[in-house]
C-alpha cells in the first residue's frame, strides 16, 4: 500500500517545502491547478486579495531595500597629506 501512495506524498512534501522556500512556485502551481477549471476567474483574484495579508499575519516582512549609493560620510573630510602630488 505504501507504493500505491509514495507519489502523492512526494508531492505533499514537496509542497510543504516549496510554500517555505520557494513561495512563487508554490503559489504557481496552487493557482495553475485551480486554473485548470472555471473556477479561475473567483478563486484567482481572491487569492491575490487574500495571499499578502495572510503572510503579513504569518510574520512575513519584506526584505531590506538593496542601497543604490554608496553612503557619504558625515562632517569635512580630512584633507589627504604625505604623498608626492602636491
Amino acid at each position: 500500500m505504501s507504493v500505491i501512495t509514495r507519489p502523492l506524498l512526494n508531492t505533499i512534501h514537496y509542497l510543504r517545502k516549496a510554500a517555505h522556500e520557494r513561495p512563487v512556485i508554490f503559489f504557481s502551481i496552487i493557482v495553475g491547478a485551480i486554473g485548470m477549471s472555471f473556477e479561475l476567474i473567483v478563486v484567482g483574484p481572491a487569492l491575490v486579495l487574500t495571499v499578502p495579508p495572510m503572510r503579513m499575519q504569518m510574520g512575513w516582512k519584506p526584505a531590506e531595500r538593496i542601497p543604490v549609493t554608496y553612503p557619504l560620510p558625515e562632517g569635512p573630510r580630512e584633507a589627504v597629506s604625505g604623498y608626492d602630488d602636491e
